[in-house]
């Protein structure tokens, strides 16, 4: 089976209209983002409606994403010109709202003298330009352009993280966040995301039964706290335009590396963004260097691929979605998922789980096992949080893997990770009645055909949505 690696696309002006939408979903996008950093609320929702109307129309199930603004830091305004640094030039940051020049830029940002050390670097911008603290004194930071280059309206500002006193959420996050969750967002992403407890404060915001929670890794303080942040994530965005930023460049390819590795290894899913296939907001083809980026994501073992500008303001959105399909699939084609499972079983041995996360794993690992012997056509995960098909996907197994759920939540949430195909079915009394009902769905769905040899995951019916994974069946399709 093809087309295991899911895709994120954002949408915006170039792909929010009905006819682009059903298109966009027909090429493989499986999860619609929403960047909440642009337009009023508003229209975000009457996006999202759109989405839905789309997944209807077409009969495919596509989730959505809102992805929340953050802290931002910005400059005062620069002249309508712009301003020009070239590098060893001296500029001056200060606390203040008012416009900037090329001497002189006001920061909006109150304890800017306390977050910047002399030696620390502050970037302009998109991360083009560059500039190194030399002196913080008189209420003023002097630094040197160490990378120049021309800046324009108000800039963003980025500081060491390491020191940053911005709070995330923040205060607009959490009124967005709640509104997205009145209107059944599936999906809610946190920027700068530095510590576990982040994602506690938007959840306990938007309720324990709210949106799944994706925390975007952008930030030096982050990685340090990688194991902290994943333990409260549903799922996890390896953000690279910031984390580019805030770490040095030749860092990020290892990063995102051990991101990917760390979030499979716990059965989180996980998404790999930015600039993938940036040259195609204008271009009708990639280069060859996005065409390896994307590859190499999939060889390291992502869950999901993300598109933003490129399908929000690109020239020809579902073209850029065709194109990374065609990419991911074929990149799947030579991915080493075996021993990405053979080292997966020797962790889940290691480590020190609850019991019912341990008959889970050890479960989904004699179904891969199986799968792998038996060379089953299909493995039937029948689960009403999704746990089982996370558990199952981390697996990276050849056959295909269908995702079942009673909760049209559960199924949407199920877009996110790897291989799985959501389906929805319905609540049964008795183990004997979900396999045999999860069967004819998957045979009336099309995944599965008369004659093949399946497995069957599943939890006792009466135990309830924390239960563990328990009941293992090999079935012969008649």
């Amino acid at each position: 089976m093809t087309g295991r690696t899911k895709i994120v696309a954002t949408i915006g002006p170039a792909s929010d209209t009905p006819e682009l939408l059903d298109e966009l979903l027909r090429a493989g996008v499986d999860v619609v983002r929403l960047n909440l950093s642009h337009g009023p609320i508003e229209q975000h929702l009457v996006r999202m409606q759109a989405v839905r109307d789309a997944a209807e129309r077409t009969g495919l199930v596509v989730a959505v994403l809102g992805d929340l603004p953050g802290p931002k830091i910005r400059s005062g305004k620069f002249p309508d010109e712009g301003a020009y640094w070239a590098e060893g030039d001296v500029v001056q940051l200060q606390v203040g709202n008012g416009p900037s020049t090329t001497t002189l830029v006001n920061v909006d940002y109150a304890t800017l003298l306390d977050d910047v050390k002399p030696g620390e670097r502050c970037v302009i911008g998109d991360g083009a330009i560059s500039l190194m603290v030399t002196v913080v004194a008189d209420h003023k930071v002097n630094c040197v352009v160490v990378s120049g280059g021309r800046v324009a309206g108000r800039p963003g500002v980025h500081l060491p993280s390491e020191h940053s006193q911005l709070a995330t959420p923040t205060e607009q996050d959490l009124v967005l966040a709640v509104q997205m969750a009145a209107a059944g967002v599936d999906f809610l992403a946190l920027s700068f995301v530095r510590q576990g407890a982040d994602l506690v404060r938007l959840r306990k915001a938007v309720g324990p039964d709210g949106p799944l929670l994706v925390a975007k890794i952008e930030t030096a303080a982050a990685i340090e706290a990688l194991d902290g942040i994943i333990e409260e994530a549903d799922a996890v965005m390896v953000a690279r335009g910031d984390l580019g930023i805030d770490c040095p460049l030749e860092d990020v390819p290892h990063l995102q590396k051990k991101i990917i590795r760390t979030c499979v290894e716990r059965g989180v899913p996980v998404i790999t963004a930015t600039q993938m296939l940036e040259s195609m907001i204008t271009s009708p083809a990639p280069t060859r260097a996005e065409v390896s980026d994307i590859a190499n994501a999939v060889f390291d073992g992502t869950d999901a691929i993300m598109l933003s500008a490129e399908t929000a303001i690109g020239h020809d959105p579902a073209l850029v979605v065709r194109t990374m399909t065609r990419i991911a699939e074929r990149a799947e084609a030579d991915a080493a998922y075996r021993q990405w499972a053979n080292r997966l079983g020797r962790l889940q041995r290691e480590q020190d789980t609850a019991p019912v996360d341990r008959i889970t794993y050890a479960i989904t690992h004699a179904a891969y096992q199986a799968a792998t012997d038996i060379g089953v056509s299909a493995i039937l995960c029948c689960t009403r949080s999704g746990r089982t098909a996370l558990a199952m996907a981390s697996f990276r197994p050849a056959a295909t893997m269908i995702g079942l759920s009673p909760s049209a939540r559960t199924v949407r949430a199920m877009t996110l990770s790897w291989g799985v195909v959501p389906l929805l079915a319905n609540v049964y009394t008795s183990t004997d009645e979900m396999v045999w009902f999860a069967v004819e769905s998957a045979l009336a769905a099309g995944q599965i055909s008369h004659g093949d040899t399946v497995l069957v995951l599943a939890g006792a019916p009466d135990m309830g949505t924390g239960a563990s994974t328990d009941v293992l069946r090999v079935v012969d399709v008649a």
